[in-house]
């Protein structure tokens, strides 16, 4: 018999167990907000926990910027769990692969702080089963755990942060999944032709495995598993994949392949044996187990299942029939599953790798076009409400109903506030892949690094909502609002606009920051991602600070005219820092102000 427990009350409920619940909880939780983070799962984590990719998918400027300091802490302490060693894994597909049980740890301690003063309580094993709406804001959402007992959480504001979106039907937003077709926005990468909700993309049961080399000498025992043949031939298994230039790409088992290409035993290796001691232990995540009969959205338990299904018959592919480096005989019987690692009973992971949710669905989502690169820029194109930054390619994979995979390069891009804002209720924000986003677009933000960003910059979002008793598109909307925003978030360390020479840290970070989020680079800064501080401003550059600065504030530039005409002489970076300050002091009587 199911019952209800006392409501828990916040300022800011987070509803999700992913990088973009932390991500949304700790940034709301510093912001000095009462905050509540209901996870479905024990660990937290998401990708980097239950769904066994903690080979952290991240753009190549990751070491030197265009990350927050939070995910740069996150990053660091991971390593710290292995004495400083860089990658602990070794593997060739990220410059962090590591074991869960590392990244579970570091977000544990990134959140402690916070727990421990009160300001951030973390419920598990909650799933969010019902909403209540009052004059057009959630009221609150019930949450269900698995003995049937319910409890409503109460909020000021909602951030969505589940893997599939899963509080935008609950909640009456807005929302749309799948492709909207080619001819909403004309996107290369769309599907032909009009929306087809069902064509999401494929989620993957991921699992870890170690490898005993002495074993390998041994026959595998046991039946195959059920649907072992079907699956085989389906897929196909293999070691070749389609690269994006649509040639395969041959590979081999521990050596490399014969185009060249780095092993597939070390490219979503885990853990490192020759460095940290024991044996290696690797995640399979490829091509060969990618399941694309099912929508994890609309049947999600049976596409976990049949998802699982498939990886056991990949890995019986890979212990009996994987032709062997050396061309003598097939199968590695050597490989065995590794619970231990993978934190669960068997070693497959606890919920699937879903690569695609529910997004919201607004007039203007992110497309293709927004993230493609500009010639002879270096950034892709400049969104001014930008609360935070991402880069990763759009990366299609299979489709339901569509095998092949698609890919576009993207320039550095950002992630805009308005897209985390829905139409309805006023106080829900999307805070993880559900953004609104085009699929193809959301496909670049839906890895680690991104899906931290959208959390970070609605959990921020969030903050200021309660602060000011304003409904989040009210301050996205007001441009003084936004500008203080803008300026919370850039003093946390989190940077909103491409300037890998001017990092957090830095006295002129916020200015920079700002300023090039209102659309001040010009000429050489802007078709590079250093901005060269340090040197002289021209005449034209000049003209582009000062009309950025009166952005910050939405009115004319003649708000700078009284300005010391010393200036004209500042450095590039000086004058930013001098022309913001007068920005921030301006905005001081509606919007609080903030020193740079």
């Amino acid at each position: 018999m199911s019952t209800t427990t006392p409501a828990v009350h916040a300022d800011v409920a987070v509803i999700g167990s992913g990088l973009g619940a932390v991500a949304a909880a700790l940034a709301a939780a510093r912001a000095g907000r009462r905050v509540v983070l209901a996870a479905r799962f024990d660990r937290l984590g998401g990708q980097a926990t239950t769904q066994l990719v903690p080979a952290l998918d991240e753009h190549p400027h990751v070491e030197t910027g265009g990350v927050s300091a939070s995910y740069r802490a996150f990053r660091d302490l991971i390593r710290a769990r292995y004495d400083g060693v860089a990658n602990p894994g070794g593997g060739w597909v990220s410059r962090v692969c590591c074991e869960p049980s590392a990244a579970e740890a570091a977000i544990e301690e990134l959140l402690a702080p916070q727990v421990d003063a009160g300001r951030l309580t973390v419920l598990r094993g909650l799933v969010p089963v019902a909403a209540r709406r009052e004059d057009g804001r959630l009221a609150s959402v019930r949450l269900r755990r698995g003995d049937g007992a319910a409890t409503d959480l109460v909020a000021d504001v909602f951030c969505d942060a589940t893997e599939a979106g899963d509080l935008l039907p609950l909640a009456g937003a807005p929302w749309v999944v799948g492709s909207e077709g080619r001819d909403a926005y004309g996107e290369p990468l769309a599907l032909p032709g009009g929306p087809q909700p069902g064509a999401v993309q494929s989620c993957t049961v991921g699992f870890v495995v170690e490898h005993d080399e002495e074993a390998d000498a041994r026959p595998v025992t046991g039946p195959a598993p059920e649907g072992y043949e079907l699956w085989r031939d389906a897929q196909p298994f293999t070691l070749e994949i389609a690269g994006w230039d649509d040639r395969k790409h041959r590979y081999r088992m521990f050596e490399h392949g014969p185009d060249g290409h780095l092993p597939f035993w070390t490219y979503r290796r885990l853990r490192e044996g020759a460095v940290l001691g024991g044996r290696d232990a690797a995640l399979i995540n490829w091509a060969g187990n990618d399941y694309a009969d099912r929508s994890s959205i609309d049947h999600p338990q049976e596409a976990y299942d049949q998802a699982k299904a498939l990886s056991a018959a990949f890995l019986h592919w890979l212990r009996t029939e994987c032709p062997r480096d050396d061309g003598r005989g097939r199968g590695y019987p050597g490989l065995t599953l590794a619970p231990e690692v993978a934190g669960t009973a068997d070693g497959y992971a606890e919920e699937p790798y879903l690569r695609e949710s529910r997004r919201l669905r607004t007039a203007s989502p992110v497309r293709q076009q927004d993230l493609e690169p500009v010639p002879g820029l270096a950034r892709a194109a400049n969104r001014p409400d930008s609360g935070g930054l991402a880069m990763y390619h759009m990366d299609l994979h299979s489709r339901i109903g569509r095998p092949a995979s698609a890919y576009a390069p993207t320039a550095p891009f950002q992630v805009p506030l308005s897209a985390l804002v829905a139409r309805e209720p006023g106080n829900l924000l999307a805070a993880a892949k559900n953004l609104a986003a085009t699929q193809v677009a959301a496909s670049a933000y839906r890895v680690h690094q991104g899906e931290w960003a959208v959390g970070e910059a609605a959990g921020a979002l969030a903050a200021q909502s309660c602060d000011r008793s304003l409904a989040p598109a009210e301050i996205v909307g007001d441009r003084r609002e936004l500008t203080r925003l803008q300026a919370r978030l850039t003093g946390d360390g989190v940077p909103i606009a491409w300037t890998l020479d001017v990092p957090p840290g830095d006295p002129r970070f916020t200015a920079v920051q700002l300023l090039a989020a209102a659309g001040a680079l010009r000429g050489r800064r802007a078709a590079e991602l250093d901005v060269r501080p340090q040197e002289s401003a021209d005449a034209e550059e000049r003209q582009a600070l000062h009309e950025a600065a009166a952005r910050l504030l939405g009115e004319p530039e003649s708000v700078f005219a009284d300005l010391d005409p010393t200036t004209w002489h500042m450095s590039w970076g000086d004058l930013a820092v001098a022309l913001v300050q007068r920005a921030l002091d301006q905005a001081a009587p509606t919007a609080g102000g903030a020193r740079v």
